[in-house]
């Protein structure tokens, strides 16, 4: 899996929440061997023994309940320490949902309609937003809760937990949110993955000016998804087949942190060079797109 990559023109990946425990052994001998390197892992990874099949939200920070929370730092500690073993940067971390309705989708509908500007439109996006703002301080409370208690050992590892921006309203925290959350804690532990996909489909549903955002986190970024979309919110196209104006965004390109090309599952070896030189030449930069996710 790993040669398969390199092959393909990376030099360095990110393990996913989807790799098996049986892989892991293979991914070990070639970091040892020095012929690859992981930037990042994606919680929670490896798959939890007794756990099917691996997702970024099996436990959340910001659950209601507490057992689950406990299970979520639980598991974040695990893969915590299994990044440190594999010198990797940064753990990216999925971190909660207020619990309401979930009217993304119903916007997605509308948006996908053409219906964006109409009364129902309207309607979808005052209840969300209502239905939101009722519950997200608590479950900012319990996320900050939670990242109190990693503290140790990211310190000990030397690894940084990097929240991710997610494309539904209902997901906590907002860009906003993750500014204020990421000003009482510490640069060298904490900081905020940037998914483009998903910034543009926040853009695209009213949620954000995906830039501005952006621009404001730019000092907490501990790295990207690069991925592309199709409007209104089908995400995971290969640059340069998508929406994103990538040149928007070339002042980021010299930030020294890990671009990982997030590809759908069916991607081509060709597809994934092709993707990597459109961003190049948007950001007129040679080799800033490096690694490619490991599932």
């Amino acid at each position: 899996m790993v040669d398969e990559i390199l092959a393909a023109g990376f030099r360095g990946i990110e393990l996913s929440y989807d790799l098996r425990r049986d892989l892991v052994e293979g991914v070990e001998a070639r970091v040892r061997e020095g012929a690859v390197e992981v930037y990042s892992v994606h919680a929670f990874c490896p798959v939890p023994v007794g756990v099917s099949r691996g997702h970024p939200e099996l436990w959340l920070l910001g659950a209601e309940e507490a057992e689950v929370r406990q299970q979520a730092v639980r598991h974040l500690t695990e893969t915590i320490r299994f990044a440190g073993s594999m010198g990797a940067g940064s753990v990216v971390v999925h971190a909660g949902y207020v619990r309401t309705w979930h009217r993304t989708a119903a916007l997605i509908s509308l948006a996908a309609a053409g219906r964006q500007h109409g009364r129902l439109w309207q309607w979808r996006w005052n209840g969300l937003a209502r239905g939101r703002e009722r519950k997200a301080g608590r479950c900012l409370d319990q996320i900050r809760d939670g990242l109190s208690q990693l503290d140790g050992v990211l310190a000990e590892c030397r690894v940084r937990l990097a929240m991710e921006n997610l494309p539904s309203w209902e997901a906590v925290p907002s860009e906003l949110e993750a500014d204020a959350l990421l000003r009482d804690l510490p640069p060298e532990r904490y900081g905020y993955w940037h998914d483009f996909g998903h910034g543009q489909i926040r853009e695209n549903l009213g949620f954000i000016n995906h830039l501005r955002l952006l621009q404001r986190l730019r000092s907490r970024v501990a790295g990207f998804h690069v991925h592309d979309v199709h409007p209104p919110a089908t995400d995971h196209v290969l640059p340069p087949h998508g929406m994103i104006v990538f040149e928007d965004f070339a002042e980021f390109a010299g930030l020294p942190v890990p671009f990982i090309i997030e590809p759908p599952r069916d991607a081509p070896a060709e597809g994934l060079r092709e993707a990597v030189r459109a961003v190049e030449r948007a950001w007129r930069v040679g080799g800033a797109v490096a690694p490619q996710e490991v599932p």
